[in-house]
């Protein structure tokens, strides 16, 4: 099928804009916009559902570039570079590709929950790029998904996947409106006999996080910027761990502090496999 060739602003290329800075519309319409080659890649061999790939004609492809649009599904759209600049958000450096991936369904079944399992929610984060970063530390250091709750960041933000390098697409991240609907599906491992324990981050922890055991079946609970996490997962929790800091440091940026927490965990379970 011959690309569609897009020369003005017009209704459609409206919408892929609005897919930018829009969270609404990127909800009602259950799509978003992924820019850059890792990203892209990710997308595209991780089995994600592309609606559309954006380029533009008159410029000689890479490799990569070639190979993506001879191989990858979804409609093609020719684009101008004034155009493809626009949505690639980059006035200097316009992309190759362009790409309208769909959003796939906030089940919390995409997350499996076995006796080695690390995840992680964060409670109403409110910067997409500290969502973006907790997405690309969960995946580096072994976690099975990531959770977010409440009225927080959107992970489809651009900044949020800029910022997970293409984590996003590495390993599942489900969006739920309460704690409620978490503590349900926690229950059910543990009914299944798997120990699964709720660990929250706090500087006023009681304990510090190389003391207690990150070895066992774990969701880490990492709260909000500026509120910390809310009174009912400091409730649910079943530990809250403080990492120790000095110098005049006050507290770690939960992203960092996610890193840690994740680092301590993923050092522990390496040091358990090796014996």
């Amino acid at each position: 099928m011959s690309p569609q060739r897009i020369t003005t602003r017009n209704s459609r290329f409206q919408v892929w804009q609005a897919l930018l800075g829009n969270r609404s519309k990127r909800h009602k319409l259950g799509a978003f916009v992924v820019q850059g080659v890792r990203p892209l890649s990710l997308a595209v061999s991780r089995g994600w559902t592309i609606e559309a790939l954006l380029y533009d004609p008159d410029r000689r492809a890479s490799a990569w570039a070639a190979d993506v649009l001879a191989t990858a599904p979804g409609e093609r759209f020719a684009l101008s570079p004034e155009l493809l600049g626009e949505l690639g958000e980059k006035d200097d450096d316009v992309p190759e590709l362009v790409a309208i991936v769909a959003i796939p369904d906030d089940d919390l079944a995409r997350v499996p929950v076995a006796d080695d399992f690390l995840g992680v929610l964060f409670d109403r984060p409110s910067s997409p790029g500290n969502l973006g970063s907790i997405i690309r530390s969960a995946d580096a250091f072994g976690a099975a998904g990531v959770v977010v709750t409440g009225h927080a960041a959107d992970p489809y933000d651009p900044a949020a996947v800029r910022a997970s390098t293409g984590s996003l697409f590495g390993i599942p991240t489900v969006r739920v409106p309460s704690p409620r609907e978490v503590l349900a599906w926690v229950e059910a491992p543990r009914a299944a006999g798997i120990p699964l324990q709720l660990v929250a981050t706090d500087e006023d922890g009681d304990a510090d996080v190389f003391d207690i055991d990150l070895t066992a079946p774990t969701l880490l609970l990492i709260g909000n910027e500026t509120a910390g996490l809310s009174a009912a997962w400091r409730e649910a929790a079943d530990r809250t761990v403080r990492i120790p800091i000095t110098g005049s440091a006050s507290s770690l940026n939960a992203a960092n502090a996610a890193s840690i927490v994740l680092y301590e965990a993923a050092r522990q379970r390496l040091a358990r496999a090796a014996g």
